[in-house]
């Protein structure tokens, strides 16, 4: 009883601490033709980023992303918590080192309870460290840039790993072509990668591995299920409002018809390792419809609610990019 205690009293302090400001929105349409040849429930793709500038950490092992949730609160969790909640109350906050605290908090076991309560924090944590122009003394995922005669912002994305659409929601810049040399710009050094959770319906999108955001989703019915192990961002995978033919009914969806399926964006995803190695036609894919979420119901592909997906969109990385499948 004292560690339950603890725990909701550590949330209502934690609770008055963050703020919460959801990160969206992306323009530019192009179009593509999908057929289903080879696909399962849609797909096609963007460009090819060269590595270089800073290493990422490597990707974490495809098994046992999530410890086994406790049945009981761990008192080291509530421990970092409240050590991370004591961070950022300090003047200025300490935003870096308690992003640490939480997303170490995730590494050992903990109730359903505290897990959520613990990526909340740090998806509120992310609205300050990396969806803001804001960038934090001693941050190894974020930093700052001066924009060199000649450079392009394709370019400067392609050197940090990230797509060049984040690095234009972040620094208010309206079009690739309006850097200035001399100017002073925030970047991240990508790529970015996701978790998905078969038996949660649920996504984790990390940076590196510092875990952002949580999402819910759609994923594969009975028969159909998405297949488990390690995919990657195709390198022409990204698209916009693709065209798109269903593969069972033969039947070709536009971008404009009232019962298009696929929302906003496609990010197809080639199967590199486990039961997903040498599968095609599977994506992330935006859609309307809320009561999808949380279900069995796509024919493999992988949905988020369309809002959900522009961000993922502007965050994952063709050919850098891995999307990891776990039950």
């Amino acid at each position: 009883m004292r560690i339950i205690l603890a725990f909701v009293v550590t949330g209502a302090v934690i609770a008055s601490v963050y703020g919460y400001h959801p990160f969206r929105d992306h323009k530019n349409e192009t179009t593509a033709i999908l057929t289903g040849a080879n696909m399962i429930d849609d797909a096609v793709d963007f460009a090819v980023l060269v590595p270089s500038g800073p290493e990422p950490e490597p990707p974490p092992e495809m098994t046992n992303y999530m410890p086994e949730d406790a049945s009981e609160s761990n008192p080291k969790v509530d421990e970092l918590v409240t050590e991370a909640a004591a961070l950022t109350s300090t003047k200025p906050s300490r935003i870096i080192d308690a992003r640490e605290k939480l997303n170490e908090a995730l590494s050992i076991p903990m109730n359903e309870q505290q897990r959520a309560f613990v990526k909340k924090k740090l998806s509120e944590l992310a609205d300050k460290w990396l969806f803001s122009r804001t960038v934090f003394e001693q941050d190894k995922l974020c930093g700052s840039y001066e924009v060199k005669p000649g450079d392009k912002l394709e370019a400067i994305s392609k050197q940090f790993k990230v797509p060049y659409e984040i690095l234009m929601k972040i620094n208010n810049i309206n079009r690739p072509k309006a850097l200035r040399a001399g100017e002073t710009i925030k970047v991240i050094n990508g790529p970015f990668c996701a978790r998905i959770y078969r038996s949660a319906f649920a996504m984790d999108l990390y940076l590196q591995n510092t875990f952002v955001r949580s999402f819910s989703a759609a994923l594969g019915r009975p028969g159909m299920e998405t297949p488990t192990g390690r995919w990657v961002v195709k390198s022409d995978g990204k698209v916009i409002k693709p065209t798109w033919t269903d593969p069972i009914t033969g039947k070709t969806y536009e971008a404009e018809d009232p019962d298009y399926p696929l929302g906003s964006r496609w990010i197809g995803l080639e199967g590199v390792a486990g039961s997903a190695k040498g599968r095609t036609g599977f994506a992330i894919h935006g859609t309307e419809e809320r009561k999808e979420l949380g279900t069995a119901r796509s024919r493999g592909c992988i949905r988020l609610y369309d809002e959900d997906v522009k961000l993922v969109y502007d965050l994952l990385t063709p050919s850098l990019s891995e999307v990891v499948v776990v039950e």
